[in-house]
């Protein structure tokens, strides 16, 4: 069963990589705000140690935002089909 990134189940602990330029990303982001979804957003494109540990979640892919809800990587892009 896939796992709903736009509807995390209540305390869940989620993680966005993130590049401050992507649109996807501020969609992401937004979408959890106005939803009140807790999350940790991580700078991929600015910080060294944030980009090593996304791409280490995702196997080297570099799409953002990638998504890790309970340190468990889920997928990368934003939407349906997810782009990023």
């Amino acid at each position: 069963m896939a796992i709903d990134v736009e509807h995390p189940p209540v305390g869940a602990a989620l993680e966005i990589y993130i590049s401050p330029t992507c649109p996807y990303c501020r969609q992401a982001l937004a979408h959890y705000d106005a939803n009140g979804v807790h999350y940790t957003k991580h700078d991929a494109q600015n910080d060294r140690r944030a980009r090593e540990a996304m791409l280490a979640l995702t196997k080297g892919d570099p799409t953002v935002p990638a998504i890790v809800m309970n340190g468990a990587y889920v997928q990368s892009g934003w939407g349906h089909p997810p782009r990023g």
